[in-house]
């Protein structure tokens, strides 16, 4: 999918390929549980979350073609978590996930609770 031109994150998913439709589901369903105070809005064609005022994108997520990414794009919460992220293909904000039944929604979880902890600064 790359960079969608879904008006929504319903659209989105419409849009996805079955076989990641469900991890990319679940992901927006974690990001919508533990980001409490964020709003879910679709940015540069993929879904992204971004506290309530006038905020910037602190987590996002996306269908690309070769994998699945998680954009923390929080350096603070990404450096209280590099020992967890070593093991993952990581860039710099971005974790990809080669295969949807690979996702570690349980790491995923603890991102998003420690983004909403607290605010910060994205990249």
């Amino acid at each position: 999918m790359v960079q969608s031109s879904a008006q929504d994150v319903d659209q989105y998913l419409a849009e996805a390929p079955e076989a990641r439709r469900e991890a990319l589901t679940r992901l927006r369903a974690l990001c919508r549980q533990e980001l409490t105070g964020f709003r879910e809005v679709m940015a540069y064609g993929m879904p992204a979350y971004e506290r309530e005022g006038p905020g910037t994108g602190e987590i996002a997520f996306a269908d690309q073609k070769r994998y699945i990414s998680f954009y923390l794009l929080r350096t603070d919460v990404r450096d209280a978590f590099a020992d967890r992220l070593a093991s993952h293909d990581m860039g710099k904000g971005c974790l990809r996930f080669r295969r949807p039944e690979k996702i570690d929604f349980e790491l995923v979880r603890d991102l998003l609770r420690a983004t909403a902890a607290t605010p910060g600064t994205p990249c």
